[in-house]
C-alpha cells in the first residue's frame, strides 16, 4: 500500500518576506551564527525556515528516500493570519497558487490543501473557491485564528461553505492564547507542550459544542495525534455524565465524537500512535511526517505505521487518507 503524507508544509519564497514584511512586530526573522533562519513569535523561536519548506524537487526526493509516495502539503503556523485584509488574501493567495504549481510540477506526487483568510470570511469564502478549482483537497486552519476560538459565530460562513463540501481540515496548532501567562517561553516550551494545548482545546470546545452536530459533514483532522485528546477521553467522559452543564449542546459522550473525527500519526512513540487507533480507531487515523520542520521525521513515523498490526497498516499507511480526501 501507497504511503500519503497528510501533514507536512510548504511555503513559498513571497509568502515567507511577506509575513516578515507585515507580521512585525510580533512575527520577526532571525539569523543564527549557523546560518539558519528562524521566525520567532513574541520574542520565542516559533519556525525554522528549512529548504525543505521552498523546494519541490527536493521534496520530492526526500519523499523518494524516505518511501512516501504522496503528500498533502499545507502551510504552517502562523498562517496568513496576520496584517490586514488584503494582506491576508494576499498571502493565502501566494501559498495557494504555489501549492497548485507544485502539484502541477509533480502530478503523482504531490496534492495540497488550501489557506484562507479566516478573519474576513466574505475573503475567505471567495479564496475557498478560488482555491478548490484549482485543485485543493482540502483546508488548513489554526487551532486558534489570533486569539478566537474556531467556534467563534464570526467563522461559521466559512465553516458552513467547508461542511457544504464535505472537505477534510487539518487542525495545527499554534502558539495557544495566553502563552505569556502560561510561561511557556521558558524552554520554548511553545512547540512541544503549547501546541498540544491548543490543538485539545480547539477540538475539545468544538465537541462541547454541538460543533460536530451542526456540520456533520466536517472532516476534522486533529494534528499530532489529536494532542493530548486521546489520552483525555476517559476525563472528557466522566466530566460530560458527572455535570448536567456540559450537556447543554451534546447528548453524546466526547468519546463517541472522537471516533468522528481523524488523525495524523505525527506521535513519535508507538504506545501514542496505538493509543491515538485505539480512541479514534484505525479507520480515521493516518500517516503524517511534520517534514521538514526541525522536528519533522518522515522516516520514523512511516516505520511506526509500518510496525503496527497488520490489519491496520495499509488504512493507516494510505488507505484512509485515499478515502477521506477522495483521491
Amino acid at each position: 500500500m501507497e504511503a500519503i503524507d497528510v501533514h507536512t508544509h510548504m511555503f513559498s519564497k513571497e509568502y515567507f518576506d511577506l509575513l516578515i514584511e507585515h507580521g512585525a512586530p510580533r512575527y520577526k526573522r532571525v539569523v543564527r551564527p549557523s546560518g539558519r533562519v528562524d521566525v520567532e513569535s513574541d520574542g520565542a523561536k516559533f519556525l525554522t525556515a528549512a529548504p525543505g519548506h521552498f523546494d519541490y524537487d527536493l521534496r520530492v526526493r526526500d519523499m523518494t528516500d524516505a518511501g512516501v509516495d504522496i503528500a498533502i502539503v499545507t502551510l504552517t503556523a502562523p498562517n496568513c493570519y496576520f496584517g490586514d485584509e488584503a494582506t491576508s488574501l494576499r498571502a493565502a493567495r501566494l501559498v495557494n497558487e504555489d501549492m497548485a504549481r507544485g502539484q502541477a510540477a509533480h502530478p503523482d506526487r504531490i496534492r495540497w490543501m488550501c489557506s484562507l483568510p479566516w478573519e474576513y470570511p466574505a475573503a475567505a469564502l471567495g479564496e475557498l473557491e478560488r482555491a478548490c478549482n484549482d485543485g485543493a483537497v482540502g483546508v488548513m486552519v489554526l487551532a486558534n485564528i489570533n486569539g478566537r476560538s474556531l467556534t467563534d459565530p464570526g467563522f461559521a460562513p466559512v465553516w458552513e461553505a467547508i461542511d457544504k463540501r464535505g472537505l477534510p481540515v487539518l487542525v495545527h496548532p499554534t502558539t495557544p492564547p495566553g502563552a505569556n501567562q502560561m510561561d511557556v517561553k521558558v524552554h520554548n516550551l511553545i512547540g512541544p507542550i503549547g501546541f498540544m494545548f491548543d490543538t485539545t482545546l480547539a477540538v475539545g470546545r468544538m465537541i462541547y459544542d454541538g460543533f460536530f452536530d451542526t456540520f456533520p459533514n466536517l472532516k476534522i483532522i486533529a494534528s499530532h495525534g489529536g494532542g493530548a485528546l486521546p489520552y483525555l477521553v476517559g476525563r472528557l467522559d466522566q466530566c460530560f455524565f458527572m455535570d448536567e452543564g456540559r450537556r447543554t449542546r451534546i447528548s453524546r459522550p466526547p468519546s463517541e465524537y472522537l471516533r468522528q473525527i481523524y488523525y495524523d500519526a505525527v506521535v513519535y512513540r508507538p504506545e501514542a500512535l496505538a493509543m491515538c487507533i485505539e480512541v479514534g480507531g484505525a479507520e480515521n487515523v493516518m500517516y503524517g511526517s511534520d517534514y521538514p520542520h526541525t522536528i519533522g521525521d518522515m522516516k520514523g513515523c512511516l516505520a511506526r505505521v509500518d510496525a503496527l498490526p497488520a490489519g491496520q497498516v495499509d488504512a493507516v499507511r494510505g488507505g484512509n487518507a485515499r478515502r477521506i480526501f477522495r483521491l
